[in-house]
């Protein structure tokens, strides 16, 4: 349970989520790909031990370890934790164990879900098998989770060539974070001040700096930066990048510009997007100033003001 923000305070859910986007090597394609056709599959490393999950480099020589073996869908739980409020998207709807499973096979331990009705049906040293998932793609989640068994040691790890038709060679990982957010004081000025299209600062009491978003105190000398500072609304480009890769869920054709700006009065550059202007045209020092969304919620972005560039000097300390 959260406590509530004190009157005044902004609080909102916060989304932080992205998709990750990675290729496979040769042995995370075969792992993966053998997961789908139930197949478990590790490596072995240079002093012959076996590591499922497997990975590319030994852990003590750094070498390349490409020597691919399968191992039992039966193991042994090394340790577990009850869960007892799973959350969403985990493996299980239900209470569950998060366990580590040596298999079969295996010298080292799999971290994934068990199946129990609770936690005093789960102890170290238990016998487990996979449950497999009935439509499988080649993720971790091919293994629905484990449950209790009985029976003997799979055995030793058996070598395996890693080949399989169709192989998996790249996975999207969606990576998501659900929070409760409350900016603070500093911020909440800072965010209502742009619903009025003003920018807030804050200036720290001992160096004068002023620090625009504010961050409640002043990183330099530690103190609470207390004293509301209105800036801009213009600004000089102090550095800028080219942006030529197009993100996902973003209306922006590319290229496009991704500069820090300092605001007039500001002593810490702010980062924007620049328009209104040919991207191979945007340089240091110019002079910019915001445009805003409907609604004057925020700057959508920058554009020019046609005031001659600014000196190097006026804005060197802010890059």
């Amino acid at each position: 349970m959260t406590a509530p923000s004190p009157p005044g305070l902004l609080r909102a859910p916060l989304v932080v989520e992205f998709p990750f986007t990675r290729s496979l090597g040769p042995v995370q394609s075969a792992f993966l790909t053998g997961l789908r056709e139930r197949v478990l599959l590790g490596v072995k490393t240079c002093d012959g031990r076996v590591m499922v999950p497997p990975v590319e480099y030994d852990p003590v020589t750094a070498e390349d370890i490409r020597e691919l073996v399968e191992v039992a869908a039966t193991g042994t739980v090394t340790t577990w934790a009850w869960n007892g409020r799973p959350r969403p998207n985990q493996p299980l709807g239900t209470p569950f164990a998060w366990v580590l499973v040596r298999l079969d096979g295996a010298d080292t331990a799999l971290l994934h879900a068990l199946d129990a009705p609770g936690p005093e049906a789960v102890r170290t040293g238990m016998r487990v098998r996979v449950r497999w998932a009935a439509e499988r793609t080649g993720a971790i989640t091919d293994i629905a989770c484990f449950e209790p068994c009985d029976g003997a040691d799979g055995g030793p790890a058996t070598p395996h060539d890693g080949a399989f038709a169709d192989p998996v060679t790249g996975i999207v990982a969606e990576a998501r974070l659900d929070y409760t957010y409350s900016p603070g004081r500093a911020q909440t000025a800072y965010i209502n001040g742009l619903s009025r299209r003003k920018t807030i600062g804050e200036r720290c009491p001992s160096c004068h700096k002023v620090y625009v978003p504010p961050r409640g105190a002043c990183p330099t000398c530690g103190v609470a930066t207390t004293d509301q500072v209105e800036v801009g609304p213009a600004g000089t480009v102090t550095t800028y990048c080219i942006v030529n890769i197009k993100a996902r869920n973003l209306d922006i054709e590319v290229p496009y510009v991704y500069a820090h700006i300092a605001l007039d009065g500001a002593d810490l550059a702010l980062h924007g997007r620049i328009g209104g202007i040919p991207y191979d045209q945007v340089r240091m020092g110019l002079r910019v100033e915001p445009v805003w969304t409907e609604g004057g919620r925020y700057p959508d972005h920058y554009r020019p003001t046609g005031e001659p560039d600014a000196d190097y000097d006026a804005y060197k300390e802010l890059i």
